[in-house]
């Protein structure tokens, strides 16, 4: 028997990975706890996702599981043992706003849970291939550093900087910068995932992700912004934005082609590696442009405040340098720009909410 082990099952990334895997292994098995509701509320619950992976899949088992718990995550693993070949690490607490509030919960769920998961894996399934999403986040405000131009709609990097062909590479630096709680135990987690692989001999990989969305996000307001954005469009709710003349740029990546890299790797998997992943130059969009966006594809407008005070170690552009990752697996690309991405956002919030329900 073959399996796969997906934590954060509930969530976009986590969801999308079972459903893509579940068709390649002979069991897929899921740890969730909704810990997502907890964080930021009844809205961004993932109750319904999980439970609609159950009835969709036969070979799904899932497990309501706190991946800080080291009994319980020890004994799923065991269970499967060597079977298990794969593990796709997406449970998190993905909000660098709410990582202030309770430092302690932040850094045990994402820096602990991290490490529980990864001795499990290196005690009873040594030969599987974990991947593990990390975050832009990691670089800190160094970002901001970069010589930017401002245009009408949005900031970008100065054309004469090395990065401003392709986007920022894993060239640069960690240090000397605020990374805000959420990247510290963010960097705690990556740091600890490549040297589980260089140090035990162990294949995994970690993706530093910008912007990760797609149709089943459970957006909400401090997480998700792109699903944020267009659920408010269409329910009418308004939307805050924090600083940069609303101008700031993200690279956005659809779930469906971050799963596809996540597979790339599982097929020739590397120990230890780092790679940028996001939409880099393909698929990226500035707060204005996005509302634009939304406001086109809903047929509606937005209701939106501009907010002067940017949040701390916020981004004012990133783009992610995709070139690292496809050199090492060059069947991979971008297929989903930003119109297509937002589209499926718009059309999956449609199908699944009641138009009650979005105008809560």
């Amino acid at each position: 028997m073959t399996v796969a082990l997906v934590t954060g099952s509930g969530g976009l990334v986590g969801s999308e990975s079972v459903l893509h895997f579940g068709s390649l292994f002979d069991r897929i098995v899921g740890i969730d706890n909704d810990m997502r509701a907890k964080l930021f509320g009844a809205e961004a619950s993932t109750r319904w996702l999980s439970a609609q992976l159950s009835e969709r899949l036969k070979n799904y088992r899932h497990h309501d599981v706190d991946i800080r718990d080291e009994s319980a995550v020890d004994r799923i693993v065991s269970a499967y043992g060597r079977a298990l070949t794969l593990i796709v690490h997406t449970a998190a607490q993905p909000s660098h706003d709410w990582a202030a509030r309770d430092p302690r919960a932040d850094f045990t769920i994402n820096a602990n849970g991290t490490l529980v998961l990864l001795e499990a894996m290196r005690k009873h399934a040594p030969d599987a291939v974990l991947v593990f999403t990390s975050t832009n986040k990691v670089y800190g405000d160094t970002p901001n550093r970069l010589p930017l131009i401002e245009t009408e709609t949005r900031f970008e990097l100065d054309p004469s900087h090395p990065f401003a062909a392709h986007g920022i590479d894993e060239s640069m630096t960690l240090d000397q910068s605020t990374h805000s709680l959420f990247g510290a135990s963010k960097v705690a987690a990556d740091v600890l995932v490549q040297e589980y692989g260089r140090y035990f001999g162990l294949k995994t990989a970690v993706f530093r992700g910008g912007c990760l969305t797609g149709p089943n996000h459970s957006g909400t307001q401090l997480h998700g912004f792109l699903a944020y954005l267009m659920k408010c469009t269409l329910s009418g709710r308004p939307y805050t934005v924090f600083g940069h003349k609303a101008k700031q740029v993200r690279d956005n990546i659809h779930s469906a082609d971050l799963i596809a890299a996540f597979d790339a790797v599982w097929r020739d998997p590397p120990r230890g590696e780092v790679f940028n992943i996001g939409g880099g130059r393909a698929a990226n969009c500035s707060m204005l442009e996005a509302i634009a966006l939304c406001e086109e594809i809903a047929g509606r407008r937005l209701a939106w405040r501009y907010e002067p005070e940017a949040r701390i170690g916020d981004h004012v552009w990133y783009v992610s340098d995709l070139r690292r990752f496809q050199a090492r697996y060059p069947g991979w690309s971008i297929r989903h720009d930003i119109r297509r991405t937002l589209q499926d956002i718009h059309d999956g919030l449609l199908a699944r909410e009641a138009p009650a329900r979005l105008a809560v």
